[in-house]
């Protein structure tokens, strides 16, 4: 934030951080509660500044994403594991390298996503991911191979994750607490598509399922890619037959094997509601 932006007359908190680190070095300027409680990193981390940092988490990519002027966002899930095409003889097992045709698929529907994305602009439609292998790499990918811009949610993990080369920086976040992260996810989704995927991706897409099912976000497109896949690991049918979902819940997503298919169910969702509000006026 500059000085022009500040509409106060206060002077600029930057401006205290600098003459703080000019004062006289005597014991007590070197003493760590003297320091400015914003400039003290051992305070924010304490565990009483859980609720601050949480703050901090949601505020930082919500301000940084309204000055961008992005104003709503397709979202895309999916396993970190799954191959670049080039790469399927390295995946861990035979139906990885498989997958590798998800990854390729990720990065056309991303493609075409941000082809639109770009005609307004970059306000609407822009591509986000967790921003880092597999999938993720696919749709950040997409993005960068048609000068599209697009967003990165990453994560700090004990392993695998940093960001892939095609985020745009400026729009390339990591997180610490998963439960903002997957606000950020959803917060300007406007349609949203999943791959193949373990723990994290079933994560990621259950929790916008029991959102939209429990009317807590609006009804938005949820594409899953790979009927296999998905009809093999969840037995939608049976969570219907026993009654822990209704029947209707099972309209809350769609099933498709390739870009094109995911944009059709998109345009169609897109005509209705066009539809929807030209007879409501």
């Amino acid at each position: 934030m500059t000085d022009d932006t500040r509409h106060h007359p206060f002077r600029h908190s930057g401006q205290d951080r600098e003459a703080a680190q000019q004062i006289p070095d005597t014991p007590q300027t070197r003493s760590g509660v003297y320091k400015l409680a914003f400039d003290d990193l051992d305070f924010l981390l304490r565990d009483e500044l859980r609720p601050v940092r949480l703050q901090l988490e949601l505020l930082k990519p919500e301000m940084v994403m309204q000055e961008a002027g992005i104003e709503s966002t397709v979202v895309m899930f999916g396993s970190a594991r799954i191959p670049r095409p080039e790469d399927a003889d390295k995946a861990k097992t035979k139906t990885l390298a498989e997958f590798s045709r998800y990854y390729t698929e990720a990065r056309e529907f991303s493609q075409i996503i941000s082809r639109r994305a770009m005609e307004n602009g970059h306000r609407c439609k822009v591509i986000v991911s967790g921003g880092g292998p597999g999938v993720m790499e696919a749709a950040s990918r997409g993005a960068h191979d048609v000068g599209g811009k697009c967003v990165g949610l990453n994560i700090v993990l004990p392993h695998e994750q940093a960001p892939n080369e095609y985020v745009t920086p400026e729009l390339c976040f990591n997180f610490h607490y998963f439960a903002i992260r997957k606000m950020h996810f959803l917060m300007r989704a406007e349609a949203l598509v999943c791959f193949p995927g373990g723990f994290g991706t079933l994560d990621e897409l259950f929790e916008a399922l029991t959102l939209i099912q429990t009317k807590k976000m609006r009804r938005i497109p949820v594409i899953l890619f790979g009927r296999d896949f998905w009809e093999r690991i969840i037995n939608w049918e049976a969570l219907a037959d026993v009654g822990t979902i209704s029947r209707e819940d099972l309209e809350l997503f769609q099933l498709v094997e390739t870009a094109e298919e995911a944009m059709e169910i998109i345009d169609d969702w897109e005509s209705r509601c066009e539809l929807e509000i030209s007879q409501d006026l």
